[in-house]
């Protein structure tokens, strides 16, 4: 499909890593790509890809990349003739798609009667049904007030679902077990679809209980043309958002991988779809499958189908909505190998998943073949608070499941990410586990296994620090010639025979004292009350450790006093130190500080108030979802420094607590 197409100038109406992925097909055509930034995009990498980019307002999404009159207003100035709105956003807003056509703007996306169609959870489930596809059991009905929401649930059954009527990626969505937390969990989900899609409807499912989420990628022309491309598995997910996706969904009987490809096609008939949708459903234990919704867009997943079907889904995008025929039948569209994909978040999975921001001062990554990498950012870049906490996307394709998963895992085992928490040794963990390899997935399996989300103390049974002091003291040997570092003391240093070396080291906490006794390869060493022999050395970046019959190795970054080690998509960074700082013992433990960058939703405590471990503090709303700040001990509330509304930065003090 090298032929050119009628749109010339796209106005992409988004940002990170979907824009950056819609200008490289795009470019690929020949398509001239208009990027707008934000105020804290200003030098983001979707702008320096762009060919040309527009400022779209200040760095809030309510006040830029949602901005409607601004963004019609600067594809007018641009001479853009077409809006691609990626994903997230405006990409389901059908007063948007609608707004962009009345301006004589190809909307690259369905038209804005199948986005309302579909946009509320509630109006598609009674169209699906319609339709004869299988619904699960809930409410749906207009009635928002929270008694009929109440009664509804009681007739539903516990346990089960509130999600919000608009939107998805899991916000505005909460489990509720018992009905005693129905009402907390209803306002809760209403605050955040108010938040992340100014409607605050939701309804309620009943929750299927193991269940595997499938998804099935449909494309449609505006010639009446509908194709299914194959099925992918979602089920692996944090707090309702997706991890892990692979295609095809293994272990799927054929029978129903067919029923359900075709009740997709019904769904997407039933609306007059237009362009690339994509159904999800929920399957349980006995392969019955259920409707969920209809993401009337492109999908964050989209790169598996494409490695297993060979079609460039933003192409097509591109050509459908200039008006072209779908050339490829049905039976053209057949598996070819498996692929899975892996969302890189900058997010700490051992603190509840938590959103991180700052400066990301390296991202690097192995290649080889099969791997596609899909990123909104480069090393040196800032991740701001404003915004989804997602870098990029690896993807990997292989001859069958088994390879592509090999892949995956060799790729985020040399995985280096620096400067902000992040989540590639969760996933590494995640693509090793031994029941995801066997294809045992379900919705619930990353809440069941916490010791996936733990982060390691110890790299193949060594402490960190150990490992920290071979790289440093293995350096600087290597560097003889160089001054020493003043954090290094040297001890009865030999050219010939064995040499003492004696540091301090922290990891967050204490420092701690290693004794190495080396000569040559050969290492004793001591940290604490453990000891034991082994050998190391130490190529370019790269610590070589034999212990106990067994090489184990890691790539380490060493900047001044800060040693940083990458071992299996995990970062240990460790610090060499003289003596303690006061800094380390400056109220520890004393009060609550705000883990990030957000808006106070509730506090929950007052002076003088007696509180336990697990109580809720505080809720905070940051890159567009809630989060909730527990007590780490027990005690009595002192000074409560922030109010309902308050803006507050990382690190900030929220509170302090009473000493008595």
């Amino acid at each position: 499909m090298a032929e050119p197409i009628m749109i010339k100038r796209l106005l992409i109406a988004n940002r990170g890593e979907i824009a950056c992925r819609i200008m490289q097909t795009a470019q690929r055509l020949g398509i001239h790509c208009i990027a707008v930034y934000s105020e804290a995009d200003r030098h983001a990498r979707h702008v320096r890809l762009a060919d040309e980019a527009w400022y779209v307002g200040p760095s809030p999404a309510r006040l830029s990349y949602l901005d409607v009159p601004r963004l019609l207003g600067i594809a007018r100035e641009s001479n853009a003739d077409a809006i691609h709105p990626g994903y997230g956003f405006l990409s389901e807003n059908a007063d948007f798609a609608q707004a962009c056509t009345e301006q004589g703007l190809v909307f690259v996306g369905p038209p804005a009667s199948a986005i309302r169609s579909m946009g509320s959870k509630a109006d598609a489930k009674a169209l699906m049904q319609v339709a004869g596809v299988p619904l699960i059991p809930g409410y749906h009905g207009a009635d928002q007030d929270e008694s009929t929401l109440l009664a509804a649930a009681a007739a539903i059954g516990y346990p089960l679902l509130i999600k919000a009527s608009a939107g998805g990626g899991g916000k505005g969505m909460r489990t509720v077990t018992h009905a005693s937390g129905f009402i907390a969990a209803l306002q809760s989900a209403r605050r955040e679809a108010l938040a992340s899609f100014a409607d605050d409807r939701v309804l309620l499912e009943k929750l299927v209980y193991p269940a595997r989420h499938v998804e099935v990628q449909v494309l449609a022309d505006q010639h009446g043309h509908v194709l299914s491309l194959l099925d992918r598995d979602c089920s692996l997910q944090r707090r309702h958002q997706k991890v892990l996706e692979e295609a095809p969904a293994p272990g799927i009987p054929d029978a129903v991988r067919e029923a359900m490809a075709a009740a997709a096609r019904r769904a997407a008939s039933a609306v007059d779809y237009v362009n690339a949708g994509t159904l999800e459903f929920l399957l349980d234990a006995e392969h019955n499958f259920y409707f969920m919704e209809m993401n009337t867009r492109l999908q964050v997943e989209h790169p598996v189908t494409e490695l297993v079907t060979g079609l460039d889904l933003v192409e097509w995008q591109l050509r459908i909505a200039s008006g072209e025929v779908l050339t490829v039948s049905q039976d053209d569209i057949k598996a070819r190998g498996a692929a899975v994909e892996v969302r890189l978040y900058a997010e700490d999975p051992a603190q509840d998943f938590m959103p991180s921001s700052g400066h990301l001062s390296q991202l690097s990554w192995t290649p080889q073949p099969g791997l596609r990498v899909d990123c909104g950012v480069e090393a040196g870049d800032t991740v701001s608070e404003y915004y989804d906490a997602m870098l990029g996307k690896f993807i990997t394709w292989g001859q069958d499941r088994a390879e592509a998963f090999e892949r995956i895992r060799q790729t985020l085992a040399r995985l280096k990410v620096q400067g902000l928490r992040h989540n590639a040794g969760f996933l590494y963990r995640l693509c090793t586990s031994q029941d995801i390899l066997a294809a045992r997935l379900d919705t619930g399996f990353i809440a069941r296994h916490p010791e996936l989300t733990a982060a390691p103390e110890f790299i193949d049974k060594l402490p960190t620090l150990l490992w920290a002091a071979l790289a440093a003291a293995l350096s600087q040997r290597r560097q003889a010639s160089a001054p020493p570092s003043p954090w290094l003391q040297l001890h009865d240093w030999r050219m010939q025979g064995p040499a003492r070396q004696t540091l301090r080291l922290s990891q967050d906490d204490e420092p701690v004292q290693v004794v190495l006794l080396m000569q040559g390869t050969q290492i004793h060493w001591q940290l604490s009350s453990l000891q034991g022999q082994l050998r190391a050395d130490y190529e370019g970046s790269r610590l070589h450790i034999e212990h106990e019959g067994r090489r184990t190795a890691c790539d380490v970054h060493i900047d001044g006093d800060h040693i940083t080690l990458f071992h299996q998509g995990q970062t240990f960074i460790c610090t060499l130190v003289r003596h303690r700082s006061q800094a380390d013992t400056a109220d520890r433990g004393q009060g609550t500080q705000a883990p990030m960058t957000g808006r106070v939703i509730e506090v929950s405590v007052q002076p003088g108030m007696q509180v336990h471990i697990g109580d809720t503090l505080f809720l905070l709303e940051a890159m567009k979802m809630e989060h909730r700040l527990t007590a780490s001990r027990d005690g009595c509330v002192g000074e409560v420094m922030v109010s309902p509304g308050d803006l507050v930065q990382s690190g900030q003090s929220l509170m302090h607590w009473k000493e008595v």
